[in-house]
C-alpha cells in the first residue's frame, strides 16, 4: 500500500509542477515560476522518498530528502520575498 501512496504523491507533485510551469510559459507571471520550481523540487523529494523506502532499503537517504525539501521551500520563499510585491 505504501508503494502506491508514495508514488501517487510523487505523481501529484509532478503534475502540479508541470501545470504551474506551463502556465508560467504562457503568462510570464513570475510567482508561477517560483511555485513550479518549488513543486519540481518537491517531486524530486518524493522520488527520493520512494528510493529511500522502497528501492535502497539498506541506505539512509533521509539527509538528502530533507535537503531537497528545504531547497524546494527556500525557492518558493525566495520567490515570494523577491517577486511577491510586483
Amino acid at each position: 500500500m505504501e508503494k502506491i501512496i508514495y508514488s501517487l504523491c510523487a505523481l501529484t507533485a509532478a503534475a502540479c509542477a508541470t501545470l504551474l510551469l506551463r502556465r508560467y510559459l504562457q503568462t510570464r507571471f513570475r510567482l508561477l515560476l517560483w511555485s513550479g520550481l518549488c513543486f519540481a523540487g518537491l517531486t524530486l523529494n518524493n522520488m527520493l522518498l520512494v528510493a529511500d523506502r522502497l528501492i535502497f532499503t539498506t541506505v539512509d537517504l533521509s539527509t538528502w530528502r530533507l535537503a531537497m525539501g528545504l531547497a524546494a521551500i527556500v525557492l518558493l520563499l525566495w520567490g515570494l520575498i523577491m517577486d511577491g510585491g510586483t
